[in-house]
Formats: structure tokens, sequence, C-alpha cells
């Protein structure tokens, strides 16, 4: 399994904080996708996640963002939006 950066580690660990994953955050695999076949998170999930996340790197994320299909595809992608656009 490919190691995960200090992003990856912190968002990970907040997304098996905030949504109660069955998992450890050191046992998602940046690569694979969040949603359906890997970690099966939804549009809930989704919703939480982006809550957290604006609040917590203090910058909005939009339902009609148009890069939110790929910002939310694995955590890699994840880590490098937030890397991106946080401003905390």
């Amino acid at each position: 399994m490919p190691v995960q950066t200090a992003l990856e580690s912190e968002l990970a660990g907040l997304m098996v904080d905030t949504l109660n994953l069955e998992t450890t955050a050191e046992a998602i695999d940046p690569s694979a996708a969040l949603f359906q076949e890997g970690l099966g998170l939804d549009s809930i999930d989704l919703l939480e996640l982006s809550v957290v996340i604006s609040k917590r790197y203090g910058f909005p994320i939009k339902s009609d963002d148009p890069d939110i299909t790929r910002m939310f595809s694995s955590l890699a992608a994840l880590a490098e939006a937030v890397a991106a656009r946080r401003t905390t």
C-alpha cells in the first residue's frame, strides 16, 4: 500500500473520526476511490466531510464547484485540493 503524505494522513484521520468509519486512517489507500467501490462513501458523507474540511482549512466547498468530483475522487486528490486552497 502506498505511504500517505502528512496531509493525506491528517485528512484520513479526519474522515475516520467524522464519518465513524470502521477502518483506520492508515488503512486508507491514497489512490483508492472514496465513493462506491473504494471506501463506499455516499453523498451524505460528502456533505459532512465538506463542512468539516471547510471549517478546518478555511475555504468553502460548494456543491456546484466544478472541481468537486475530482476533489473527492481519492484521498490523494482531496489532499492536493486542500493544499492548493487552504487558508489555515
